[in-house]
């Protein structure tokens, strides 16, 4: 067996971020935080934005359900928040096509639940009314109406409007920091009507949701959901105190539209109609359907999040699983999970960054630091065996698979790793059924490369 020739991991050109530390956990105990997590449909959800944005950063844990990687997902368009950034108002832009899709799905969702059609329209046309918002300028003054622009005041009219041109032209993205400053810290607090994972929420996350969301009645109030029948605030004046905080609820966002009668040409020439322009606006209005991102954890991260760090506690309803009971119900959910944890254990404890391979075809990727820093090192294989690396495997490699596989992970720039779990014979399934079990087995690395005959044969030469 030839020994392995190591290759230093690759550094990404473009780093947007700084490396924090490796774990979730500071090594004074001073600020020492549990997180909390939840079992739903089998997959393990973080919705706390604090415990999101802590369990990512320091040691990039889970994916956001609605993002490549980073949970940073915003229903803001990028080149309208470009268009409109001298507005200075924390909210989301959209435009009109796109609210008028979330309409109809709030539109199909209540008639899902017996709304009849007239009540559905008074509902949403009650619900997504314009509302009065509050515009800082760039020097510090005010401006209340139902729209703006970047044009400054009217005295006549308070509704402010903007002008541009039909040629768009050249439009500048925004850099990722500008694009995603002000909608990193989203609120993630689900509304069970839209939002599936909400319903299986504790008793506490609801209620902090009631009081976020504006009070919505039922078809006898006109509103849309959640009925409470307690209002003490009208939603002009709810809406005019959640515009004013400084950390930005979805519940409300900015809809570009165009003025009733706002094509005109420019002047009277023969040329008019080709330069025609239009006056937009951005109107306040609520969000009928808000979509939320949680972060998801695979079951070997938040495994390691309980056992081996000890900063995660994961609920099934109202009642947190022990580290027995998690690794039964992970062990049941997901047949190979004793062996993927294992090496993801080792990995980790090693420094590297494990994350799932399945797009690869196998168990695990390698990252050095995290995905944002470096590609993918090892695309991992593990299986489990015993003293005479024997044993059932989770899939059988022929020759034939093992080159095809070999063959698409050195195409991604990548190396193939088996890592054999070697299990004493000695050992019985009673211990198996325990994480302590992994004190007792040991791991073996096995680099896979495609031997050249040429290359041989020169090295020999060589020598």
């Amino acid at each position: 067996m030839a020994e392995a020739d190591f290759h230093p991991p690759r550094r990404k050109r473009r780093v947007f971020e700084s490396y924090e530390c490796p774990f979730p956990v500071d090594v004074g105990g001073k600020d020492f935080r549990i997180c909390q997590a939840e079992i739903i449909n089998n997959n393990v959800i973080v919705r706390n934005p604090e415990d999101i944005e802590q369990l990512y950063n320091k040691g990039y844990f889970g994916k956001g359900i609605l993002s490549r990687s980073r949970p940073v997902y915003s229903i803001s368009d990028p080149l309208l928040v470009t268009k409109w950034q001298g507005v200075n108002i924390n909210m989301p832009i959209i435009a009109s096509k796109k609210y008028q899709c979330r309409v109809q799905w709030a539109k199909s969702i209540l008639q899902e639940q017996g709304f009849d059609d007239c009540s559905v329209t008074k509902i949403l046309e009650n619900y997504t009314k314009p509302l009065k918002l509050l515009v800082l300028e760039e020097d510090g003054a005010e401006q209340t109406g139902n729209s703006c622009n970047r044009m400054g005041p009217n005295t006549e009219n308070t509704e402010l409007s903007r002008q541009s041109s039909t040629d768009t032209g050249n439009v500048v993205a925004p850099s990722p920091e500008n694009q995603n400053e002000g909608y990193k810290k989203a609120c993630l607090g689900g509304d069970p009507a839209f939002d599936p994972v909400a319903i299986c929420g504790s008793k506490q996350q609801e209620q902090d949701d009631s009081k976020e969301i504006a009070e919505v009645s039922c078809q006898k109030h006109g509103f849309l959901v959640h009925c409470g029948c307690k209002a003490k605030e009208s939603t002009e004046q709810r809406s005019c105190e959640m515009i004013k905080s400084k950390e930005c609820a979805p519940e409300y966002v900015l809809v570009q539209e165009e003025e009733e009668g706002s094509l005109c040409p420019e002047d009277e020439s023969a040329h008019a109609q080709e330069n025609l322009v239009k006056k937009e606006k951005l109107v306040c209005r609520r969000n009928p359907f808000r979509i939320f991102e949680y972060l998801q954890l695979s079951l070997e991260e938040a495994f390691f999040l309980v056992y081996a760090l000890g900063c995660l506690s994961i609920y099934y309803g109202e009642e947190p699983l022990t580290i027995l009971k998690l690794w039964e119900v992970f062990s049941e959910v997901k047949p190979n999970f004793k062996t993927t944890y294992m090496a993801y254990h080792y990995f980790r404890s090693k420094g590297w960054v494990p994350k799932v391979g399945l797009k690869y075809g196998t168990d695990l990727l390698l990252y050095r630091k995290g995905p944002p820093f470096y590609h993918a090192s090892y695309s991992v294989i593990a299986e489990l065996v015993d003293d005479n690396f024997e044993g059932p495997l989770r899939r059988p490699l022929s020759w034939k698979s093992l080159s095809g596989l070999n063959r698409t992970t050195v195409n991604a720039s990548k190396e193939l790793m088996l890592c054999y779990l070697i299990r004493p014979s000695d050992m019985t399934e009673e211990e198996m059924l325990t994480p302590e079990c992994m004190k007792r087995i040991k791991v073996q690395e096995l680099i896979v490369t495609r031997w050249v005959s040429s290359r041989e044969r020169s090295e020999q030469d060589e020598l």
